[in-house]
């Protein structure tokens, strides 16, 4: 039986800007987002949450539920080099590490000699590290399988533990509600819910053959962890598999011509970023848009250069899809090969 461990930090941008700043400790904020009511918060602390203020939301509804709340412009670069002194805590655990993000990571310390083998106890070492060295707080979940660790991270926040023990892993998963689960979205959940079903204990005595036949392959790995299945391993060489820029505009767009202007705008960044960040070679190209009604779209196309005109046709492509509809953010990005593919590509004649 492995022994993982889930560190989440505590609304991490949020935190640091909180102790960095001790004005920003006690009342509402959110990172991101824009004074003219335009754009999306990043985050926000939990002050901002009890007033319904999440990521992901627009602006403009963020102050209207906490007309008080207060935008912080995030600095990317902090949160980074934040993130590098979180993991460095982590390496003196154990060097099975997954980052997920610059807030969250899998350990694995199975093999662990320290604390006598306990996750527990290492898991509550790494938060008071953290606490001590770093002044931020961190959840942590601790189980013998890895969405089970991730999901026990969420159980008790802020700043909390919950430990799933292998005797307690399959009452814990039975009870679970499927929202918890990760994969789980909005979407998914509506039609899951349609079929009557609503806990793990409810995918247990439903046939798998429905399961596939409404979720495809996601039914089954669902139906597995239902059953407190969970072989995975941790991926401790993840590799960056896209990189991708994009702008919310001040105002909205209502041409064609006006969006191929801000790609043209974006373009130079992300080359930047392409040469600056990864070594793969790009596998596809794609533009996404967002319209004033906050839907949104994506339009790709395999290919190996970066150009222009490419993303001008794919653009096109995509404001067709909103059928009039004027734009707020316009984004570009690029799909990477298998990194383990270019090495061996890249192996020197001899």
């Amino acid at each position: 039986m492995r022994k993982f461990i889930h560190i989440d930090m505590d609304c991490f941008y949020a935190a640091v800007e909180m102790r960095d700043n001790p004005e920003l400790r006690n009342i509402p904020i959110a990172i991101g987002g824009s004074a003219d009511r335009r754009g999306v918060v990043s985050t926000c602390n939990y002050q901002a949450r009890e007033f319904g203020v999440r990521s992901a939301m627009a602006t403009a509804t963020a102050l209207r539920l906490c007309p008080n709340l207060t935008l912080v412009k995030g600095r990317m670069s902090v949160y980074k080099e934040v993130s590098d002194q979180i993991k460095a805590i982590y390496l003196r655990y154990t060097d099975e590490i997954e980052p997920l993000s610059l807030d969250e990571a899998f350990l694995d310390v199975t093999d662990s000699e320290l604390f006598n083998g306990s996750a527990t106890y290492i898991a509550e070492d790494i938060r008071r590290a953290i606490e001590q060295e770093i002044g931020l707080t961190a959840s942590a979940g601790v189980a013998p399988i890895k969405f089970v660790a991730k999901v026990a991270s969420d159980e008790n926040k802020p700043n909390g533990i919950c430990v799933i023990a292998p005797d307690q892993l399959d009452e814990f998963v039975k009870a679970l509600p499927l929202k918890k689960i990760p994969g789980v979205g909005k979407v998914t959940l509506e039609k899951l819910n349609k079929l009557g079903l609503y806990k793990c204990e409810d995918i247990r005595t439903f046939p798998i053959e429905k399961l596939h036949k409404h979720f495809g392959k996601f039914g089954a790995s669902l139906w597995k962890r239902a059953h407190a299945i969970d072989e995975r391993r941790l991926s401790t060489n993840r590799k960056r598999k896209s990189i991708g820029v994009e702008r919310t505009l001040d105002q909205d767009l209502t041409s064609l011509e006006e969006c191929q202007a801000v790609v043209s705008k974006l373009l130079p960044t992300l080359m930047e970023r392409i040469n600056a960040k990864q070594r793969a070679p790009v596998k596809s190209l794609g533009v996404k848009l967002k319209f004033s009604d906050f839907q949104q779209t994506t339009v790709e196309q395999q290919g190996l250069i970066v150009d222009e005109q490419t993303l001008f046709n794919l653009v096109s492509k995509a404001f067709l899809r909103g059928e009039g509809k004027n734009v707020r953010l316009v984004g570009i990005h690029v799909s990477l090969t298998d990194i383990l593919n270019t090495d061996q590509m890249s192996l020197p004649l001899l």
